[in-house]
């Protein structure tokens, strides 16, 4: 009876139990297959629309560069390439060593772009570290174009095993590009406020209105010195926090920038065929205007745009002699740095890999002698079994 009772009282608990897990339990309902097969909806994945100000500025290029082809196709039409020929032969040694220098220098000034931007984010770098990635990036860009992502890659690529992550390189590449436009912005200013009528020939604007775009520009940067002084100067755009240099810095950027493009000024300055109807300054302020329209064009180097420009402004016994000189620069600044570019980084990687191979190796020998050191066996066997060579 005892037991009976025992087990009436288990089933009954055992019956209760499983009713009031079914009460609590939730019930499960499958969706309808239709339901199943639909992926989840994502709301941020939108198609990338292409924006009022991207397709302004893409016509704004292609005008330029459309522009400064059809003067130069005007220009060249006319021009004997024999007399090219003779013209590049008769440019002087003294000619093309004076230009060299002038390149030189100006390349010298461009590894201070990186110095400088390195100083601002606090980062330690070795100056020939500094001096080969600021140089390569530079020569590659100039004559392939897209400075923003081929300089940056190539600083990439020599900034990394010195430990600059990702976001310290693009750092960088925007300040070093704000150096060279801050220099070149304030030539430009000086250029249109004190030479107006010589760049008049080129954008076709009345001198008043290019005397006043000067004083603008030249304006702008004094109150930025000044707001720089007075005023914190993080800046975020669109996730991308920078500190913007400070009064001293800036300055600084702007002497680099100056040196830089007055010495490639010289460059092309020195190779001219007479400096009878020009003086530097003059050149120099030309000379940056139409740098500044063959990188609004996005061609490479400016190609195309800068040789329209310099065709038209710049006076000259014969135009054959004067594109004979745009030749030699091209070959002089942009070529000869670019193959050199290639080169050294080249070299850099090989001594990379090297060093690589053989850090590899001596870990491989350290972790034998070690393995002998561990294992006696093993030593043994080695050296009582082991042909001898």
């Amino acid at each position: 009876m005892d037991q009976e009772y025992a087990g009436h009282n288990e089933g009954q608990e055992s019956n209760r139990g499983l009713s009031e897990f079914a009460r609590k339990a939730n019930p499960v309902v499958w969706p309808p297959e239709r339901e199943l097969a639909l992926p989840p909806k994502d709301e941020t994945a939108r198609p990338a629309r292409i924006s009022i100000g991207q397709l302004v500025a893409i016509g704004f290029s292609l005008a330029i560069a459309g522009f400064s082809l059809l003067i130069l196709v005007h220009v060249i039409s006319g021009i004997s390439w024999s007399a090219v020929r003779q013209a590049i032969a008769a440019t002087s040694a003294e000619q093309i060593v004076a230009a060299a220098f002038f390149t030189a220098l100006s390349y010298l000034a461009l590894t201070g772009y990186d110095g400088l931007a390195l100083h601002q984010l606090k980062l330690r770098v070795p100056y020939k570290t500094t001096a080969l990635a600021s140089f390569t990036s530079y020569a590659i860009s100039f004559t392939l174009g897209f400075p923003l992502i081929i300089a940056g890659t190539v600083r990439y690529w020599i900034y990394s095993p010195a430990g600059l992550t990702a976001s310290k390189v693009a750092s960088l590449t925007v300040i070093a590009g704000a150096t060279y436009w801050s220099g070149s912005g304030i030539l430009l200013g000086a250029g249109l406020a004190f030479h107006a009528g010589a760049i008049s020939e080129i954008n076709r604007l009345w001198p008043i209105v290019n005397v006043l775009m000067g004083i603008m520009i030249i304006g702008t940067a004094c109150a930025y010195l000044v707001w720089a002084a007075i005023k914190r100067r993080d800046v975020s755009f669109k996730g991308f926090r920078l500190e913007l240099p400070g009064p001293g810095l800036w300055i600084g950027q702007i002497t680099l920038g100056v040196i830089d493009q007055c010495a490639a000024a010289a460059a092309l300055y020195m190779l001219l065929p007479s400096h009878d109807q020009l003086d530097y300054f003059t050149f120099a302020a030309v000379y940056v205007f139409g740098c500044i329209l063959g990188v609004a064009s996005n061609s490479p180097g400016g190609i195309g745009v800068f040789e329209a420009a310099m065709l038209k402004v710049v006076p000259s016994a014969s135009g054959e002699a004067l594109l004979a000189s745009l030749v030699l620069f091209r070959v002089i600044y942009y070529f000869v740095p670019f193959v050199l570019g290639l080169a050294f980084i080249g070299a850099h990687e090989g001594v990379h890999r090297w060093k690589s191979l053989r850090e590899a190796m001596l870990g491989s020998e350290e972790e034998a002698v070690l393995e002998d050191e561990i294992n006696p066996l093993r030593r043994w066997y080695r050296d009582k079994w082991r042909p001898k060579q």
